[in-house]
């Protein structure tokens, strides 16, 4: 079943007098459950596509289908539900509450949705993820890795259908980032819910049941598991 959709989708911003394209035409399809990553160089349009088929932000042409649903057109006030219910959200940069500990940061998408059960699902969250210990620290008190995982099961506690990663090990060292890797593919397979990474490497891609490929805001490869490399 299809999840997530873009129609023929296209991304302009304007910068003064002129036109700059980001994206170009792009149509695609994500079945519900599937490991997707987007791949591309630098400036190849990837986390431009990401916040588009997240509702972060609105194509210049095109449409994107959530459930065969079009939100293309949704105000603020109507993608606000869906981004904390139905998506996740892990970025490179963790943007953790400073004032919060690492719990009350995981609590706080469910608190938002009025969940009784915030503190018992957050708390069971990060011990899935090796933090019991560090529960009540503060993000300045935690490591890079530390911080990503926070922000992982701030992301999944409201169990959203779609989990959409931009870059999440950018920031974090070698051995942090396999880790943060291994835990999310773990978490895909665990919760069997969709998984759209955007990423430039190779080793992330051979990961995934489906790599898509952009150059210059175009789509250039649209691989299923067995054919990706």
């Amino acid at each position: 079943m299809t999840i997530l959709e873009a129609r023929q989708v296209t991304k302009r911003y304007s910068i003064e007098d002129r036109l700059i394209p980001v994206l170009d035409d792009v149509s695609f399809a994500v079945d519900d459950g599937e490991f997707l990553v987007i791949q591309g160089s630098s400036g190849s349009g990837k986390s431009t596509l990401l916040s588009l088929l997240s509702g972060l932000d609105h194509p210049s042409e095109g449409r994107i289908l959530i459930e065969e649903v079009d939100i293309t057109g949704w105000s603020e006030d109507d993608l606000a539900p869906l981004r904390n219910q139905t998506f996740g959200f892990v970025f490179q940069s963790f943007h953790l509450v400073p004032s919060l500990s690492a719990l009350e940061n995981v609590m706080f998408p469910a608190e938002l949705s009025g969940d009784k059960q915030a503190g018992e699902k957050a708390v069971s969250l990060l011990e899935r993820v090796g933090l019991q210990a560090r529960m009540s620290n503060f993000p300045h008190q935690l490591s890079g890795g530390e911080k990503q995982r926070v922000a992982i099961c701030r992301a999944l506690i409201n169990e959203p259908k779609i989990l959409f990663a931009d870059e999440p090990t950018g920031n974090l060292d070698s051995a942090n980032g396999q880790a943060i890797l291994e835990l999310l593919t773990d978490l895909h397979r665990e919760r069997r819910m969709t998984l759209v990474f955007v990423t430039h490497s190779p080793e992330v891609a051979r990961l995934a049941q489906r790599v898509i490929t952009l150059t210059d805001g175009r789509v250039v490869g649209d691989q299923r598991a067995e054919m990706a490399s």
